[in-house]
């Protein structure tokens, strides 16, 4: 069998060669050849087509975001035109109500400044006159003539006087404060007592004369720390029943009492 095989091969074989070394099959093999050749560059020129389509399809889409962005850029500009232009005559209305308002405030500080005035003058009276009155009873007791009332009590009224016009600047509108209403006052009394300590007779280098000063230093500073307490108290009860316009005035309030 398989000699057999074998046999048929070299005979298969041999016709082939035989067909082969034919001129006109030579030729038909040439043509075979050339048109395998053919297809492989109409294949290799069809793949070249192919990509340069591509190309042109992601050159084209590409011009046409192009041109999609360059509309938008257009409208962004345009816009941007438009907001600029209304900046510039907001600023220009801005500037034009900013020198009205300087101007009207202007105007109002100068009324406004009186008004304070006024309201200044009114804590120095209402303090110096609730002061010297708190202090008439001390003064009294420790006079033998009437004459000599002048004294102590016009250093009492000048200093209320100034009190009732630092409190209304210091306490403001923090009327509810009784930290910063009583340390007002106790600051002025302290002060005002060891002034009329240090106007006594000099300390001398003994405990007699020490604990004479301190007694007579707890005596003034107590006298005193009455006194501007009833000040205090006064003018914040003023204050309280719109007698007296705490600093600074409320405009609101001052036009509603008005009407």
């Amino acid at each position: 069998m398989g000699n057999l095989k074998d046999a048929l091969t070299g005979i298969v074989d041999e016709r082939v060669e035989e067909l082969l070394k034919r001129e006109e099959n030579r030729v038909l093999l040439d043509g075979l050849e050339k048109a395998t050749l053919r297809v492989e560059m109409a294949k290799k020129e069809l793949a070249e087509i192919e990509r340069q389509e591509l190309e042109a399809k992601l050159l084209k889409d590409y011009i046409t975001q192009l041109e999609t962005r360059t509309s938008e850029i257009a409208e962004c500009q345009k816009d941007i035109l438009e907001a600029r232009a209304m900046i510039e005559e907001a600023e220009r209305s801005l500037n034009v109500s900013g020198d009205a308002r300087r101007r009207d405030a202007t105007d109002g500080d100068v009324v406004n400044r009186d008004e304070e005035r006024v309201e200044s003058i009114k804590a120095a009276s209402l303090s110096a006159i609730v002061g010297t009155l708190a202090g008439l009873p001390i003064f009294l007791s420790r006079i033998t003539s009437s004459s000599e009332l002048i004294l102590p009590l016009s250093i009492t009224f000048i200093s209320c006087a100034l009190f009732g016009v630092t409190f209304r600047y210091a306490v403001r509108r923090d009327l509810d404060n009784f930290q910063l209403k009583s340390g007002t006052s106790a600051a002025f009394g302290v002060v005002k007592g060891l002034a009329t300590l240090g106007g006594g007779p000099p300390l001398e280098l003994d405990a007699a004369s020490f604990w004479s000063h301190a007694l007579d230093g707890a005596v003034y500073v107590s006298e005193n720390l009455l006194i501007f307490l009833f000040a205090g108290v006064g003018l914040d009860l003023c204050f309280k029943l719109r007698i007296l316009s705490p600093f600074p005035i409320d405009r609101s309030i001052s036009e509603t009492d008005k009407i």
